[in-house]
């Protein structure tokens, strides 16, 4: 088995009963479109841009499942969290790796194990492509995701991110 390892879930009892994660779907778009707006607008190095946010969703859709998840959460029928990753080969590794791109839950509903559950859920989905590393990127200014991050075992690295855009 790979170097990820699953964190252990939230008791039963503290989760909402009416909470689903599921892989999203064409129909969640404009949520996951209006989610990306509240991550993107916390991040300095994104532009919120819904038709280029709604257009990179739309790839990964039609994308398939085989290199490419959306998870989302869902609560009395409103998506209120959603998680995404893509494969990757790595040299380092010698295998494959995962990138999570997108992670974020609507401020009005964080602190009730959604974040924790989409993070395992995205986990899960790697492990059983045989994922070795799972990687993401995060504001070096956004220190509740990065309390987040630490709190559900994921450790900070020494590598920045460099980019070049056209």
């Amino acid at each position: 088995m790979g170097y990820l390892q699953l964190v252990r879930m939230a008791p039963a009892e503290d989760l909402n009963p009416d909470l689903v994660i599921r892989n999203g779907e064409r129909r969640d778009l404009s949520s996951m479109v209006r989610l990306l707006k509240i991550l993107f607008t916390a991040d300095e190095d994104f532009a919120v841009n819904a038709e280029r946010q709604r257009s990179g969703l739309k790839m990964m859709l039609e994308a398939g499942r085989k290199s490419h998840c959306i998870k989302v959460a869902e609560m009395d029928g409103k998506v209120v969290g959603m998680c995404t990753v893509q494969l990757l080969i790595s040299t380092a590794e010698g295998g494959v790796v995962g990138l999570v791109e997108d992670m974020v839950v609507d401020p009005e509903f964080r602190g009730q194990c959604i974040g924790r559950l989409l993070m395992e859920h995205i986990e899960a989905w790697a492990l059983k492509r045989g994922v070795t590393r799972l990687q993401l990127l995060a504001e070096r200014t956004n220190f509740p995701a990065l309390k987040f991050y630490d709190k559900i075992g994921w450790q900070s690295t020494k590598l920045i991110c460099v980019r070049r855009k056209w």
